[in-house]
C-alpha cells in the first residue's frame, strides 16, 4: 500500500550579506585582514588606500552617472570608509593557543573542498569543553542546514567527523568515553599490553568500568599479569582530552594581534580597536574605461559591461557592509562585557570576576545568543594586567552556604583541593566530593562535580585508586 502526503519543512535561509556578516564575526583578526587582502586580490573595485580628499566622503559610485558622462572625474569613482584618524600600529603578542582554536588551525592543513571545510569547522564549534561530540549526527545536520545554510548528510558529516578524529589531542571529537579511549589506543605502538587494552575496552569495557577483574580475564582468557599490564596503559589515556588545560589552552605558542586595547582611567573603563585596512570601494579605471570604450557599442554590449561592473560594485559594498557590521557587533558586545565587569576590568583582580554567561551579554547587546558566542571565539583584549581571550570572562555561576555567588573557577579549585587531599587507596566518589565540597561551603549536585571533574581531566575514583 501506498502512503502519499506532503511534508512542511520551515527553514530558516540567510540572505548573502548575513552570511558573510557571520563568518566574518567569527574570525579572529588576523585572519580577517588575510580575508581583506583575498578580496582586495579577488574584486578590482576594492581599494586599500583612501581617497585622497575630503570631498569624497559623501559620494557614491552610478553606474549610470558613468554611463553617461564622457570625462569622470576621480571623486566619482570612489567611496570613502575611512574617518579622518590616522591608522594606528598595534603590536603582537605570543599568547598559549585555544583548544577550538587548534583544531581550525589543524584543518587548515587538511585537503579539503570548502563545502567539507566549512562543514569540519561547524563540528569542531560544537565540541565540548572537555573535546567530546555529544550531539548526533542527524541533529548536526539540521543544524548545519538552519543556522549556518550548509547543506550536507549524514554521511559527510560522518566523514569530517573522522578527519578531526585524527587531530591532537589525540582522543577529540568521540562521543562517549569508550570511543575515546580507543582512539587514544589506536594511536600508540601495537604492544601486547596495547592490543590486550584494545580487546578490553571494546569488547569488555562494561566490566572494565565496573572493576570486574575476574570476568574480563575469562571472557578475553588473558592471565592476571596480563591484565595488569593493559590495566597500566589504560589508566594513564586522557578521559576529557578537550579540558586537559585551563579554559581550553594548549602550550603552544602563537602570535596574536589583540582585537580590543583596554583603557582605564580613575575607573572609568573605555577600548579601543586596533584598526585593519578597511578597503575603499571605487571603479577601476580599468573598468570605467571599459564603460566608456562601450558607449559606441551595441545596445547589448552596454548592458553587459554595465552589468558586469554593477556585480563587482554589488559585491564590494556587501563585504564592506559586512564589515561594518562585524565592527559594531564586537563594540556592542565589549561594551557589555566591560560594563558587567567593570570592578575585574578596574585592577584585575580575578575575585571580582562575576559569574556571566553567553545570555547575560545576549540580553544587554540585543544580540542572538549564537552571536555572542561567535564574537567571544578566537578574540583577545589587551589590558593593563594582561592579554585575555573573551572566552576567560565567562563562566558558570553559583551560591555558596552564604548565599554568595561564586564562579566556576573557584568551584573548581575547590574540587581540585579535595581529590589532591584525598587518600589514593581510598579516593573520594563523586557523592563523597559532594559531601566534601559541602563541608567547605559549596552546595553543589553529584552531576555538576563530574562534569567539573571531567573539565579538570580527573578520572572517575576507581581509576584514581592506586594498588
Amino acid at each position: 500500500m501506498l502512503k502519499t502526503g506532503l511534508e512542511l519543512k520551515q527553514q530558516q535561509r540567510l540572505s548573502p550579506l548575513q552570511i558573510q556578516t557571520i563568518k566574518l564575526i567569527q574570525m579572529p583578526i588576523q585572519e580577517l585582514e588575510q580575508k581583506v587582502r583575498a578580496e582586495l586580490e579577488s574584486n578590482p573595485v576594492l581599494d586599500d588606500e583612501p581617497a585622497p580628499d575630503s570631498d569624497s566622503d559623501t559620494k557614491d559610485v552610478s553606474i549610470d552617472a558613468i554611463k553617461e558622462d564622457g570625462d569622470i572625474p576621480a571623486y566619482r569613482l570612489k567611496v570613502n570608509n575611512w574617518g579622518k584618524d590616522p591608522r594606528p600600529e598595534y603590536n603582537t603578542f605570543s599568547v598559549r593557543e585555544g583548544f577550538t582554536q587548534s583544531l581550525q588551525r589543524q584543518l587548515g592543513f587538511r585537503d579539503l573542498t570548502p563545502h567539507q571545510r566549512e562543514v569540519a569547522s561547524f563540528i569542531i564549534g560544537s565540541l565540548d569543553d572537555d573535546g567530546y561530540l555529544r550531539r548526533d549526527i542527524e541533529t548536526l545536520v539540521d543544524d548545519l542546514a538552519f543556522r549556518a545554510n550548509i547543506e550536507t548528510d549524514e554521511a559527510e558529516v560522518e566523514a569530517m567527523l573522522k578527519v578531526i578524529q585524527d587531530f591532537e589531542p589525540v582522543g577529540v571529537g568521540a562521543r562517549d568515553l569508550r570511543e575515546c579511549l580507543l582512539l587514544q589506543l589506536a594511536n600508540m605502538k601495537q604492544t601486547p599490553e596495547v592490543k590486550t587494552a584494545v580487546r578490553i575496552v571494546s569488547d569488555c569495557f562494561q566490566d572494565f568500568t565496573n572493576k570486574h577483574f575476574q570476568k574480563i580475564c575469562a571472557k578475553l582468557s588473558i592471565s592476571e599479569e596480563e591484565l595488569k599490564a593493559a590495566f597500566a596503559k589504560i589508566v594513564k589515556l586522557n578521559p576529557a582530552p578537550g579540558g586537559q588545560t585551563d579554559d581550553a589552552y594548549e602550550e603552544q605558542s602563537r602570535q596574536i594581534v589583540p582585537d580590543f586595547i583596554l583603557d582605564e582611567h580613575d575607573g572609568v573603563l573605555d577600548f579601543t580597536m586596533p584598526r585593519f585596512n578597511v578597503p575603499e570601494i571605487r571603479v577601476n579605471k580599468k573598468y570605467a574605461d571599459l564603460l566608456l570604450e562601450s558607449k559606441g557599442s551595441s545596445e547589448r554590449a552596454r548592458k553587459e559591461a554595465a552589468a558586469f561592473v554593477k556585480q563587482k560594485l554589488d559585491s564590494a559594498k556587501w563585504f564592506v557592509e559586512a564589515l561594518k557590521q562585524r565592527q559594531n557587533t564586537l563594540s556592542k558586545t565589549m561594551r557589555a562585557i566591560l560594563d558587567y565587569q567593570h570592578d575585574y576590568f578596574v585592577d584585575g583582580d580575578e575575585s571580582n570576576l562575576r559569574p556571566m554567561v553567553l545570555k547575560d551579554i545576549a540580553e544587554m547587546t540585543g544580540f542572538d545568543i549564537s552571536t555572542i558566542s561567535r564574537v567571544v571565539n578566537s578574540k583577545f583584549i589587551e589590558t593593563h594586567f594582561g592579554i585575555f581571550p573573551l572566552k576567560y570572562f565567562f563562566s558558570e555561576g553559583m551560591e555558596n552556604r552564604e548565599g554568595e555567588e561564586v564562579s566556576t573557577r573557584e568551584l573548581k579549585k575547590v574540587l581540585q583541593e579535595c581529590i589532591d587531599a584525598e587518600d589514593k587507596k581510598k579516593p573520594l566518589t563523586d557523592e563523597q566530593l559532594v559531601a566534601e565540597m559541602s563541608k567547605r561551603g559549596y552546595k553543589v549536585a553529584r552531576r555538576t562535580i563530574a562534569k567539573y571533574r571531567g573539565m579538570l581531566g580527573i578520572p572517575l575514583a576507581r581509576w584514581r585508586k592506586e594498588i
